[in-house]
C-alpha cells in the first residue's frame, strides 16, 4: 500500500491531537474511586445422585425434584451461614441404577468438593457410593435406600430417613401370613442389593410367622419376560406371590400373571409402592390384588404438611409425587439446617451437628438420628391397590 503526503499529513494530525489529549488527561483532577461492588454470596454446593435415565427414572427424577423445591424455597428464604448469605446450588448426577455409574458420579462429587449430598436412590449404588464420601468426609442421606448394610459399615457419614429392610421385609412377611391369610408363599426377587435384600427379610418373617415358602425364582431388573419362572411358581399354587424388586419390573411381571391364570395376592417393598406401578400394571391389577408397604410414612398432624408439599410439588412440575420426594425434600432441609446451626457449611464442622439432629419437624414427620445414622422410630405405610389408585391401609412403627 502507497501513502500520499495527504494521507500522512492526516495521520500525523491524529497523532498529534491524541498526544494533546493524553497530557489533557494527565493534568485533569483525578476521578472519584467507584463504589465497591456489592459482596456476592457464598455459593454451596449441595450433590443428589439418582437415576434419571434407565427404567426407573421416573423415580429419579421424583426424588431429584424433591431437592430442586428444596434449595428453591431455602434459596427464596435466604439462607445466613456464620452471619454470611449463602446461595446454594444443586449438583444433580445421573447414576441409572447402575453401582459403576453409581461410584464414578459419586467421585465427580467428591472431585466438586460438595458440601453434601443427598441419595443414592438405589441400594445397589447407594452402598458402593457411601465408601467415597466416607473417605473425603462428605456426609450422605439416602432417602430411600433400604438395605441394612448401608448403615452398619461403620461409616460416620451415612444417614438413612427411612426404615431398612429388617423392618420393611420383616412387616410385610408377618402381614401375608396373619392378615393375608397365605399359607403356601413364592418369592421372587431381581438380584440387586434391593431385590436381594429384602425378598430375604420377607422370607425369614414368613417362615417365622408359621407361613411356608414353596418357590424361590429370581429375575434381573432389566427383564421383560417372567413366563418360565411363573409358569414354575404357578405349578406350586401359591397364596401369596413376593417380587423384590421395582415397579418396572412389577408391572409387566403382573400382566404376565394374569394371562397365565395366577391369582395370587402380589406383594413388594417400596420399590413397588409407586403411582407408576398403576399404570404399568393396568388392568392385570384387581382390587386388593396388590399389597406394599412404602419405607416411611406420616400419621395424624403431619397429614397436613404432607398434603402441602404434594400440592406446591404438583404445582410446580406438574407431576405427582411417585414415593420418595418428600425425603429428598427433608433431607436437603436437614442438612442446611445442621449447616447454619454449626455455623458452617465445612462437612467437618458440620458433620456432628447433623448426627446430633433432634426432632427436626420435616414434611415426613419427626426427624432423629440413632447411632448408627438410621432413622430413629421410622414409619412403615402398608398400601393396596383400589379402583386404579393406591391407597394407605396403615401407619406401623
Amino acid at each position: 500500500m502507497q501513502f500520499t503526503v495527504k494521507s500522512t499529513l492526516t495521520v500525523l494530525a491524529a497523532a498529534t491531537l491524541l498526544v494533546a489529549c493524553g497530557k489533557k488527561e494527565e493534568a485533569a483532577p483525578a476521578a472519584a474511586p467507584a463504589a465497591a461492588p456489592a459482596a456476592t454470596a457464598a455459593v454451596v454446593k449441595i450433590g443428589h445422585v439418582g437415576p434419571t435415565s434407565g427404567a426407573i427414572a421416573h423415580l429419579g427424577k421424583d426424588n431429584e425434584n424433591g431437592a430442586r423445591l428444596a434449595i428453591e424455597e431455602l434459596n427464596a428464604a435466604g439462607v445466613m451461614i456464620d452471619g454470611q448469605k449463602v446461595t446454594l446450588e444443586l449438583m444433580a448426577e445421573d447414576d441409572a441404577a447402575d453401582p459403576k455409574q453409581g461410584t464414578a458420579v459419586a467421585q465427580k462429587l467428591v472431585d466438586a468438593k460438595v458440601a453434601g449430598v443427598i441419595g443414592h436412590l438405589n441400594s445397589g449404588t447407594t452402598i458402593p457410593a457411601s465408601k467415597l464420601y466416607s473417605d473425603a468426609g462428605i456426609p450422605q442421606i439416602s432417602p430411600s435406600a433400604t438395605n441394612p448394610k448401608y448403615t452398619r459399615q461403620g461409616f460416620k457419614t451415612a444417614f438413612r430417613l427411612v426404615a431398612d429392610d429388617t423392618q420393611l421385609g420383616g412387616t410385610l412377611g408377618k402381614y401375608a401370613v396373619g392378615t393375608l391369610k397365605g399359607k403356601s408363599i413364592a418369592v421372587i426377587d431381581d438380584r440387586t442389593a434391593y431385590g436381594q435384600g429384602v425378598a430375604e427379610e420377607f422370607a425369614k418373617a414368613v417362615e417365622a410367622s408359621g407361613g411356608k415358602v414353596v418357590a424361590k425364582e429370581f429375575t434381573t431388573d432389566k427383564a421383560t419376560d417372567f413366563n418360565s419362572i411363573l409358569t414354575t411358581i404357578k405349578g406350586k399354587k401359591p397364596d401369596v406371590v413376593f417380587f423384590g424388586g421395582m415397579d418396572a419390573v412389577a408391572g409387566p411381571m403382573l400382566k404376565q400373571m394374569k394371562s397365565l391364570g395366577i391369582k395370587a395376592k402380589f406383594m413388594g417393598g417400596d420399590g413397588i409402592c409407586s403411582t407408576e406401578l398403576v399404570k404399568l400394571g393396568g388392568d392385570a391389577i384387581a382390587d386388593d390384588q396388590v399389597f406394599c408397604a412404602e419405607a416411611g410414612g406420616v400419621e395424624g398432624e403431619a397429614k397436613a404438611g404432607m398434603e402441602e408439599f404434594k400440592t406446591k410439588f404438583k404445582a410446580k412440575f406438574n407431576a405427582d409425587v411417585q414415593v420418595y420426594a418428600p425425603y429428598v425434600y427433608d433431607g436437603v432441609k436437614v442438612m442446611v439446617a445442621a449447616m447454619v446451626k454449626a455455623n458452617s457449611s465445612d462437612p467437618a464442622k458440620y458433620l456432628p451437628v447433623l448426627a446430633a439432629t433432634a426432632d427436626y419437624q420435616g414434611v415426613t414427620g419427626p426427624i432423629s438420628f440413632d447411632e448408627k445414622g438410621d432413622i430413629k422410630n421410622g414409619a412403615l405405610t402398608l398400601k393396596t391397590v383400589r379402583a386404579g389408585k393406591l391407597e394407605t391401609l396403615a401407619v406401623i412403627r
